[in-house]
């Protein structure tokens, strides 16, 4: 079965497991609404399936490892069904595991499966998540939020052991979602202080009000309710949509026998519709009738910095010593039928310039770069453009800092970072939650005048910073008093570049981008800050010399192929042991790193040399002739360019020309027994003192490279390869012939000058 975790409670989500037929059936009938039972043969809704192409899952390490999925929910939305399904081979490696699927709106989930910590002053929010122990599984959520939803899907946590790719059979698990919705194509729009007559029986009513930019508040009331004629109001008001994690839905049931029944929103989203659904308590076949009535109160702005771009305030007086232009009133038009507040200003407005700096990088500063004035009667208030779409693949910064000299014990600044609209309400709360939104808090003193917040994938929306000074304490201290806050505001990539012990990677699914980062040296968590399992300086550098240090064994091999007069062997094994000993000393992290050439080439050069080793190995063993043997060599090492270009890692590009090498020598072997009428090599030195030790090194060495590698012994591990791996290409080198003096080739160096004496005639030609 499947089971939902989350940190909050109270969202309107069902999840379910089902089987094939059932999802068949599901996706057969006609789909139910949020309501219930009631909306069955509803006229008003039509439904909408949304699919993308299925990924493979991967066991998860990083973010990266996740895969992500991005759909968009059209407004008007009732209900939003995930169906959710996962297939797999019929491989006798294939089982069943369990899968992890999350659900965010707005941006992609902040996941953390590996239990690792989060950077200081770091925000995140509890992730809503099921996991699947079958293959299909669904999801339901009523009055979804219209916009940008994201699912986040991958296997458990992946083992430390390090698997060769195609040495050992693996399973494919490949997870599909698609998203099915309901939403309403007849909806009827509720205006500012206008009766909307509504009667209810046995399907709900679907009303949308649009709320207007500086709203400061907004009153919902149920007037006039009749049931049947008689009074009182068996209704249920469900007001705004559900989001993931959090889901801040309000539900008004009113079923006293008053005729009315009202609900007061503090703060709510600014600039968009907000969904209100009537549903009747009265039971089938009971008519409720009254009317809906919505009131905006509106707010009273005041621009702080507009100075610079009206030529009519070139009068206005500039305070030089603090950068802030003078203020000046503005009144804000809130549409039609909304009422504008005759009393002191709700918010000062500081205008905030938005300067993209590359994908997923954005510098936001006040106008003019002037400090921002906070006072104790009404909060200062910045917005941050985050609603690109584009934005939330990456972590919102900010930071505040305060005049000490300005702020007595007995004083706060209080900023609140809210999405969709401002938190205003600093002298009846500081808990900085709006409407539809819980924000979140900073607070600025005498004895901490810094202040820092990170946000990871923010929403994509506009969001807005507001300030206000509060004395908790003794009000009276603050009627005067002003302080101004400087602030940095940013949206990155990944914080601090993921330090020293991470990288920065983009990744993409289809069209949108976000931001991840790899950890090394066992640094771990979002940001590579997490050093419990961290290697240490010493450690690092002890790792680094022992895998760059190791491959100094090769000059075993190198001064038995010179011995032997074998020079093309011994420059393949220089060349091994070169790369090998620079690509290892490029691919530490920390501080113990050296790149003589560029990371890829040196891999590959890396992974060539050992490869192309091991074949020059097994064919000189075979003890071919020169022509031929020189033919095989240049072949393979052609075949070994390629399918290394073709896929670096897959085991058997190595293992598959190596083995056809194997079938040479054995066959040579095999031909020689034949014709000589006896076992060849011939000496049982030879098999004793060389091929048997020679032998157990390569068996071993190759049992390490595929089975007992984590990522914790690789330091070890690997550096025993490569000592095996020289090891037994020195003991399993042939003799050399007969006829061929020890260090044969050295002598065929003069190291000398011989005068030389042409005794031929000279002819000149005399014209």
């Amino acid at each position: 079965m499947g089971r939902a975790g989350t940190g909050t409670g109270g969202a309107a989500v069902a999840v379910a497991v089902a089987g094939p037929l059932l999802l068949l059936l599901l996706l057969a009938r006609p789909p139910p609404g949020a309501a219930g039972d009631s909306q069955k043969g509803d006229v008003r809704l039509v439904s909408e399936q949304f699919s993308q192409s299925p990924q493979k899952l991967s066991f998860y390490s990083w973010y990266g490892s996740a895969r992500l999925f991005h759909f968009r929910v059209p407004p008007d939305a009732v209900l939003l069904r995930w169906l959710l399904q996962v297939s797999w081979g019929s491989s006798p490696t294939c089982t069943n595991v369990e899968i992890t699927v999350y659900f965010r709106y707005g941006a992609p989930p902040v996941i953390n499966p590996l239990g690792t910590s989060f950077p200081a002053n770091t925000s995140v929010q509890p992730s809503f998540f099921i996991k699947m122990l079958q293959s299909n599984a669904s999801v339901n959520i009523s009055h979804p939020a219209p916009g940008d939803w994201f699912v986040v899907a991958h296997l458990p946590p992946s083992s430390q052991k390090i698997e060769v790719k195609d040495f050992v059979p693996t399973c494919a698990y490949v997870f599909q979602p698609d998203m099915l919705v309901v939403r309403v194509v007849e909806v009827s729009v509720l205006e500012p202080d206008v009766p909307l007559p509504q009667n209810l029986l046995s399907h709900p009513s679907y009303l949308k009000i649009f709320v207007p930019k500086y709203t400061q508040e907004l009153r919902l009331e149920l007037q006039g309710c009749v049931s049947n004629g008689s009074l009182g109001c068996p209704v249920r008001l469900t007001v705004g949509s559900a989001t993931l994690p959090s889901n801040f839905q309000k539900v008004l049931t009113c079923t006293g026998p008053t005729q009315a029944c009202r609900l007061l929103l503090p703060s709510p989203p600014w600039d968009r519709w907000l969904q209100v659904t009537a549903k009747s308590l009265a039971g089938p076949h009971v008519s409720v009738a009254f009317s809906a009535v919505a009131a905006l109160t509106a707010c009273r702005v005041w621009n702080m910095n507009v100075q610079p771009l009206l030529p009519s305030s070139l009068n206005q007086s500039c305070n030089i010593s603090t950068g802030l232009m003078s203020p000046s009133p503005s009144y804000q038009d809130q549409g039609r039928n909304s009422r504008l507040g005759n009393g002191p200003f709700c918010l000062m407005s500081y205008a905030v310039t938005r300067e993209d700096v590359d994908v997923v990088s954005v510098r936001f500063r006040p106008l003019d770069r002037v400090l921002v004035l906070v006072q104790s009667d009404t909060p200062s208030v910045m917005q941050l453009y985050l609603n690109t779409g584009m934005d939330s693949g990456g972590s919102l910064t900010i930071s505040l800092w305060a005049n000490q000299s300005l702020i007595t014990k007995n004083s706060w600044v209080v900023a609140c970072v809210n999405a969709a609209s401002p938190f205003l309400s600093f002298n009846t709360s500081l808990n900085c939650t709006t409407a539809f939104f819980q924000g979140y808090p900073l607070f600025l003193s005498a004895s901490s005048r810094e202040a820092n917040l990170i946000i990871p994938y923010p929403e994509t929306d506009t969001w807005y910073l507001s300030l206000q000074l509060v004395c908790p304490e003794s009000p009276e201290e603050c009627v005067e008093a002003v302080v101004f806050v400087e602030s940095a505001l940013s949206l990155v990539p990944c914080l601090h570049d993921c330090g020293p012990y991470g990288q920065c990677l983009l990744l993409r699914r289809h069209g949108y981008l976000y931001a991840g980062c790899s950890c090394k040296a066992g640094w771990r968590g979002w940001s590579c800050t997490d050093n419990s399992t961290a290697q240490t300086v010493a450690q690092q550098k002890a790792a680094a010399l022992l895998l760059t240090l190791s491959n100094l064994l090769f000059l075993a091999p190198i001064a038995v192929s010179v011995y032997r007069s074998l020079l093309v062997e011994a420059a393949v094994y220089a060349y091994t042991m070169f790369f090998s000993t620079f690509y290892h000393a490029c691919d530490q992290p920390g501080e113990a790193v050296l790149c003589i050439l560029n990371y890829d080439t040196l891999q590959y050069c890396d992974f060539l040399g050992s490869g192309v080793s091991m074949w020059v190995t097994i064919l000189c063993m075979a003890r071919l002739k020169a022509a031929l043997k020189y033919v095989l060599y240049l072949l393979g090492t052609l075949v070994f360019a390629m399918s290394l270009q073709l896929d670096r890692r897959g085991a058997w590009n190595t293992m598959g020309p190596c083995l056809f090498a194997f079938v040479v020598m054995v066959t040579m072997w095999v031909y020689r027994c034949g014709h000589r009428r006896q076992c060849y090599p011939t000496s049982w030195q030879r098999w004793v003192f060389y091929l048997l030790p020679g032998i157990s090194m390569a068996t071993v060495a190759l049992a390490i490279y595929t089975s007992m590698m984590t990522s914790d012994n690789y330091y070890y591990t690997h550096s025993i390869w490569h000592m095996l791996l020289a090891g037994s290409a020195a003991f399993l080198l042939p003799p050399r012939d007969k006829h061929t003096e020890p260090w044969a080739c050295s002598k065929k160096l003069t190291c000398h000058y011989q005068i030389c004496k042409n005794h031929r005639e000279e002819l000149y030609t005399v014209t």
